[in-house]
């Protein structure tokens, strides 16, 4: 079964929303160099990740600039893995994971170096992304050119981009990835999450039959 997360998420009644549709994983922004209406200071998001059940992964979404920089926020959040942009090349991504106790999620978009930010990371989360590296742009991608890029990579593939509910079946079928991720395709406004429709998403990402 397709594993889902659900990211940007800056309250408590959201975060218990996502929880309660059947994400595997629940998502927070913390010191991100790109302007988002989900970013969450330190402490918030800390006591987001805190409010969790078993079972339910968190996730940090940052930024940073060096390994350190990576390493001092996670510190401060705890979250059960790291999700860093291409503000990090492979060879850093690899140090980090080397560092941290967190799982290291590299999100890149798909004209880079797919197979370097593989071998380095424990998951690939393939993203469209901004010129500054962020995601979050709610663009969706060319899902037969990306599964054709990320063919015979063995580390786990988390799909992200503009995916709905409306379109993460086909999404699913199409690529078969590990997991996919959503930010704005759930929200009602910006960093607001609508709860059914983080409920549709989860549903209709699960329904596609031969999913991984």
């Amino acid at each position: 079964m397709t594993r889902v997360k659900l990211c940007g998420v800056t309250s408590e009644r959201d975060r218990d929303g996502a929880v309660a549709a059947g994400a595997d994983a629940v998502g927070f922004l913390v010191d991100v160099s790109v302007d988002s209406p989900r970013e969450i200071d330190p402490e918030h998001a800390e006591t987001l990740v805190d409010g969790l059940p078993p079972l339910v992964s968190s996730v940090l979404v940052t930024m940073p600039e060096s390994v350190q920089d990576a390493l001092a926020v996670q510190r401060r959040v705890g979250a059960d893995a790291i999700q860093v942009h291409s503000t990090l090349s492979p060879r850093y991504v690899g140090g980090l994971r080397a560092r941290s106790d967190a799982s290291v999620i590299a999100a890149v978009g798909s004209d880079a170096d797919l197979a370097a930010y593989a071998e380095a990371a424990d998951a690939l989360l393939v993203d469209s992304v901004d010129r500054d590296g962020g995601g979050g742009t709610g663009e969706t991608q060319d899902w037969e050119r990306t599964r054709e890029l990320v063919a015979g990579i063995d580390t786990p593939i988390i799909l992200a981009g503009g995916l709905t509910p409306d379109n993460v079946a086909k999404a699913v079928e199409t690529v078969s990835p590990y997991g996919v991720d959503t930010a704005s395709g759930v929200e009602s406004a910006g960093g607001v999450k609508d709860h059914a429709a983080m409920k549709r998403f989860v549903r209709r990402a699960a329904s596609v039959e031969g999913a991984e």
